[in-house]
């Protein structure tokens, strides 16, 4: 990042970007706060690279990162699976809303995602198991709606099943 005093962030071909340090969530901190790496953006993955760097992210409490992963898919995907990478970005994203305490943010996205991923279930590709995520992603936005219900993280989706 390049920032001239007083001005806005600026990368190296002078394009605003926020050089602010970011919590584990995603959340921009105050310069000079520890900062939780974010993914690198335009990053080119196969399809299993894409699914084995976002479930190791999930499974350590970055959904924020996982999104990013996902969101690299979405936008270098061939039309046939750009629907797939769009929904799995948004239910990361509604994970990481259910994180920062946004419920309703969190329960959008996740019926959102499922929306999305569900006709991908009859022939899943890349191995997803998209029909076990679309249960996970319903039984979670249906848990939102009993009142009283604290904000727990559950247990993160298993993105495909052993090969």
């Amino acid at each position: 990042m390049v920032a001239a005093a007083g001005s806005r962030d600026r990368d190296t071909d002078g394009r605003p970007r926020n050089a602010r340090p970011r919590d584990a969530l995603g959340r921009p901190l105050n310069y000079g706060a520890p900062d939780v790496p974010r993914q690198p953006e335009g990053v080119r993955r196969s399809p299993d690279e894409t699914i084995a760097q976002a479930q190791r992210l999930l499974d350590t409490g970055l959904p924020f990162q996982a999104h990013e992963v996902f969101e690299d898919a979405w936008k270098s995907s061939v039309e046939s699976d750009r629907q797939l990478w769009k929904g799995l970005a948004q239910l990361a994203v509604g994970l990481t809303h259910l994180a920062r305490g946004n419920r309703r943010g969190a329960q959008t996205l996740l019926q959102r995602g499922a929306k999305a991923i569900a006709p991908f279930a009859e022939q899943p590709p890349h191995g997803i198991d998209v029909a076990g995520v679309v249960r996970w992603a319903d039984t979670l936005s249906a848990a939102m709606d009993a009142p009283n219900k604290p904000t727990i993280i559950p247990p993160m989706p298993v993105l495909r099943q052993s090969r």
